[in-house]
């Protein structure tokens, strides 16, 4: 037999006061949420309309405003940024930021922003919630987070911080069928083998009393909605049970652990620091003062889940914020904010009422009324009847007067203008202007001047965001705290990206350096990092306006061919960036090429030349060596004739000579002879 736990009644019973505490607002947003479907009349409104022959289907401007609002805001995911706080390893930023990509993907987050963000244009009020699922990566679990129904969530009502962190607690309530939570709690299956019955038999209390935003006026939408089926009769299992999540902050123990001599710090946990001290080593050195050991209290979240008057489980999460976290829209500093939808029902009626009266003397004026002199018509239906026929011929008797037309008085020309102002004011309650509904004719014609309106036109779009991304930044670091301490086992975090490029990091990766030294590497334990939004990153851009001045910085060379790359809507943005540095090599290759063929042609040329001029020299040189020859040729006959004639004249000489002495000898004897 389970027992009613006190603990579980008390939370029970302050969801009641909490709840009973908003139901102004819940009125309100309900309303909100009609008006956002289209149905602005009231069943006695519908009525009348009616009787009147006019119809109840309202001229719904709003609708489209919160649309076009939510696509402005939700046009691209958001991204985080992570920064250490400390010194340690900036690349481990660059891991958290995969991370929390890999979440933001695991958990449909683009799907869960825009419903978030529709929660709070409608009701304004939307809410994110991260959590832990135990059951998937086959029961190793993954952190993710979802958006959750403003109505299935109570807080303090003297909360008055923005984010509801003065609150002394946040409740988030399911409603479950006996066979859903048979399902996600197999336990309540068991059987009491005193009485026979199912655990979850013997739970009292399940909770009946739901309510859901309901069509006022169905008869003229058709609206379908879960009030509306409520109290259907789904047979067996369909009874339906109260699970409330309920959140508080309480105070836990943590140690500071400092080595004396090296002043390193490390924070341990309860169980963690059993561990350390486990050590005989680690103790030694605690009772020797080597390390000093700090308790400190720190604020964690306290999560007890209860199912009627039962506790099923309690945990202490590893965050100081709630996993809940809101995202309110027109503050009232208030746990209880204002939607877009209220400050702008007004309008809408006041439209809804301009168009009635509009249609209305449409109808008087197109159905034309015909006036006749008592007794000049002897039989009226006769005369309906022929009235209607184009080619008929009508008798009456002009004596008692003719028949004429009582004209309508026509409408001012201010009254047919209201329409278009009312529904200007509500797209300026909105902060939605033409240019960013597509409006042409209200662009300027220079790309940097569209820019420049657009940057004008989202400025109210942008006031809000901001506020979102407030919202947005503490979810990012409930998840970076639910991560730190989930994620404690080897795993690999893949992020695909649009251009089906991966991105992949493994944490918590042992690494033998050495035989002695074992080091972790990516340790998702070790370090602090800040966890935010970077600003606008939601937001649309107008990527022809943008990609025309990049493209006319690229070619005055203020950027390089990346930077304008990435300003286009090219798909595999990386994939072109490659195919064009290929490319690049490709061409400066094939320049390469064509310039050394150039210079070889040049070379050629030249060797040609040079060849001619060889050929040349050599004949000059042989024509020289013919000339030198002949010269040598003619100085040596030159030579020998020079050298004959000498010979000739030494002979005659010698002969002159020889005959001057056979003379004087011959004298010399004729002399001696004489004597």
């Amino acid at each position: 037999m389970i027992k009613a736990d006190n603990k579980a009644i008390q939370i029970r019973e302050l969801w009641k006061r909490w709840s009973n505490a908003r139901k102004d607002w819940e009125e309100h947003a309900r309303e909100d949420i009609d008006f956002y479907l289209g149905n602005h009349f009231s069943e006695a409104e519908a009525t009348e309309l009616e009787s009147r022959n006019q119809s109840s289907l309202p001229l719904d401007r709003l609708y489209s405003a919160i649309e076009q609002f939510k696509a402005i805001i939700t046009s691209k995911p958001p991204k985080f940024s992570a920064m250490p706080r400390e010194d340690s390893d900036s690349d481990m930023a660059d891991v958290w930021r995969v991370i929390l990509d890999y979440i933001w993907n695991l958990s449909d987050g683009n799907e869960t922003f825009k419903q978030a963000i529709h929660d709070y244009a409608v009701t304004g009020l939307g809410y994110f919630y991260a959590y832990i699922d135990r059951e998937a990566d086959y029961g190793r679990g993954e952190v993710k987070f979802t958006y959750v129904d403003p109505f299935r969530v109570c807080v303090d009502p003297n909360a008055r911080n923005r984010y509801f962190d003065d609150s002394t607690g946040m409740m988030l309530s399911t409603i479950f069928t006996k066979y859903q939570l048979l399902d996600l709690y197999p336990q309540l299956a068991e059987v009491n083998e005193e009485n026979g019955k199912m655990l979850i038999d013997e739970i009292e209390g399940y909770y009946e009393d739901e309510t859901f935003p309901n069509a006022q006026n169905t008869r003229t939408k058709g609206s379908f909605t879960p009030d509306v089926t409520k109290d259907y009769d789904y047979g067996e299992g369909s009874e339906k049970y109260q699970l409330i999540e309920s959140f508080s902050k309480t105070k836990v123990p943590y140690f500071r652990i400092m080595e004396v001599q090296t002043q390193n710090e490390r924070i341990l946990d309860t169980k963690n620091m059993e561990k350390f001290l486990q050590n005989n080593k680690m103790k030694e050195a605690v009772e020797q003062g080597l390390i000093d050991v700090v308790k400190v209290q720190q604020t964690r979240i306290k999560l007890v889940c209860t199912l009627g008057q039962t506790v099923l489980y309690e945990r202490i999460l590893n965050t100081d914020k709630y996993p809940i976290v809101p995202v309110p829209n027109i503050w009232t500093n208030t746990p209880y904010p204002m939607s877009d939808v209220r400050k702008n029902k007004d309008f809408q009626r006041f439209l809804n009422k301009t168009m009635s009266l509009i249609t209305s003397h449409a109808q008087a004026s197109s159905g034309l009324k015909l006036l006749v002199p008592q007794g000049s018509v002897d039989d009226i239906e006769e005369l309906e009847r022929d009235w209607a026929n184009p080619n008929a011929t009508i008798e009456y008797d002009p004596s008692f007067g003719e028949p004429h037309f009582p004209s309508p008085q026509p409408l001012s020309n201010s009254i047919m203008q209201l329409p278009g102002l009312v529904e200007k004011y509500i797209d300026l309650n909105m902060g939605i202007f033409e240019m960013q509904q597509g409006n042409t004719e209200a662009a300027p014609r220079t790309s940097s001047g569209t820019m420049m309106m657009e940057d004008f036109g989202q400025r109210r779009s942008k006031s809000k965001l901001r506020d979102i991304e407030g919202s947005l930044k503490r979810l990012g670091q409930v998840i970076y705290n639910l991560a730190k301490e989930h994620y404690t086992y080897k795993k690999v975090f893949r992020i695909v990206q649009p251009n089906n490029d991966k991105s992949e990091y493994m944490v918590n990766v042992y690494n033998d350096k050495t035989q002695a030294v074992t080091e972790m590497m990516n340790d998702l334990s070790i370090g602090q990092y800040d966890i935010s939004i970077i600003g606008n990153s939601t937001m649309p851009s107008n990527r022809w306006g943008e990609f025309s001045i990049y493209m006319e910085a690229y070619q005055a060379g203020l950027i390089d061919r990346t930077e304008a790359l990435m300003k286009t809507d090219i798909f595999d943005k990386e994939g072109v960036l490659k195919r064009m540095d290929i490319v690049g090599q490709l061409q400066a290759q094939l320049q390469g090429a064509q310039q050394q063929i150039k210079n070889l042609q040049g070379d050629l040329q030249t060797a040609h030349r040079e060849a001619i001029a060889s050929r040349k020299r050599t004949e000059v040189e042989k024509f020289k060596g013919r000339l030198k020859s002949n010269e040598l040729d003619s100085k040596s006959a030159n030579e020998r004739q020079i050298d004959k004639l000498t010979n000739a004249v030494k002979l005659e000489v010698e002969k002159s000579r020889l005959r001057g002495e056979t003379q004087l000898n011959q004298e010399k004897l004729q002399a001696k002879g004489g004597k």
